[in-house]
């Protein structure tokens, strides 16, 4: 199955650089349907994308953007937002203004089409994929999962550990990886991402009972404060006055509860937490997974994912 990369990932490629080093590079990349990469400059009034392919300029008229342009299901967002990043295109005509000059006409649409039909389409649900965090929104991120082709991946999916915002977990620009969770009418696909951290014994195996260690207070409960010690596993420490969710802590690891899924802290201290989430870790490192069990198998609860 052919992979496509999410938008900037072969923009300095040696390859995609020499293709447009020349117009008669450029006309070969066309002639050949080679895909390439180069920044959008300007939207210009009509909301077609300017784009700078070094040789020359080239253009993507507005319906050849992205797909969905023409029939009305992608707003035009989608275009301006494009503005000072990379856009995938092939190069499908070169012409001349006016005034003599050569330009290129560029369409986003046919290599995103190609997306759909050679790759995405064919994704099963547990495929493990490559993205690229696009867009945050509070009830989750769009990814970029191929050619600018995003898809939803919704907060409670991101990890065990519960979050406020997807921005506690992500940020816009990361590369990250998604399991495919569900495939919708048309071929869109949506994804997960809490699976690919790990179980609980593989995160609780990173701590031992009598460590102090930071973490973050994700909720502040009448029985006590639940502190994320690494994103697929946090613990409960007694509440006290003055702790609001968001703020960093250090705690003292006092007990680990296999049986019950538990994690006893003692809460030492807490402070201002404002940095940026840090990339995630992965424990599964393989391309499909069938099913995902996050419970111990000692333990009275049982929390699993079936990928069908």
């Amino acid at each position: 199955m052919t992979r496509f990369k999410p938008e900037g990932k072969i923009l300095n490629t040696e390859s995609n650089m020499e293709a447009m080093a020349t117009p008669s590079a450029l006309i070969a990349a066309m002639e050949n349907g080679s895909i390439l990469e180069a920044k959008a400059t300007v939207c210009d009034s009509s909301h077609n994308l300017i784009v700078d392919l070094g040789c020359m300029n080239g253009v993507i008229p507005r319906e050849e953007c992205a797909l969905g342009i023409a029939q009305g299901t992608t707003r035009d967002i989608a275009i301006i937002s494009r503005v000072g990043k990379p856009v995938c295109f092939v190069v499908t005509k070169i012409c001349s203004d006016r005034h003599g000059i050569p330009y290129a006409t560029l369409s986003r649409r046919a290599v995103q089409q190609q997306c759909m039909e050679q790759y995405i389409s064919a994704l099963k649900c547990g495929d493990v994929i490559d993205g690229k965090v696009t867009h945050l929104e509070q009830f989750g991120a769009f990814v970029d999962v191929g050619c600018g082709i995003p898809s939803l991946m919704s907060i409670d999916t991101m990890s065990v550990s519960r979050i406020s915002h997807p921005s506690d977990r992500f940020t816009v620009g990361m590369e990250i990886k998604a399991i495919v969770r569900s495939k919708e009418p048309g071929g869109r696909i949506s994804l997960s991402h809490r699976e690919l951290l790990g179980t609980w014994a593989e995160n609780a195996a990173l701590f031992n009972i009598g460590e102090t260690v930071t973490g973050i207070v994700r909720s502040v409960e009448e029985y006590g404060v639940f502190v994320e010690i690494t994103p697929n596993l946090a613990g409960l420490a007694e509440k006290r006055e003055g702790i609001e969710a968001g703020c960093g802590a250090s705690v003292y690891i006092k007990s680990i509860i296999p049986e019950r899924m538990k994690i006893k802290l003692v809460l030492v201290d807490t402070f201002r937490y404002d940095s940026p989430p840090s990339p995630p870790r992965y424990f599964f490192t393989g391309d499909h997974m069938d099913r995902f069990v996050y419970s111990p198998c000692c333990s009275d609860k049982f929390i699993e994912t079936k990928f069908n």
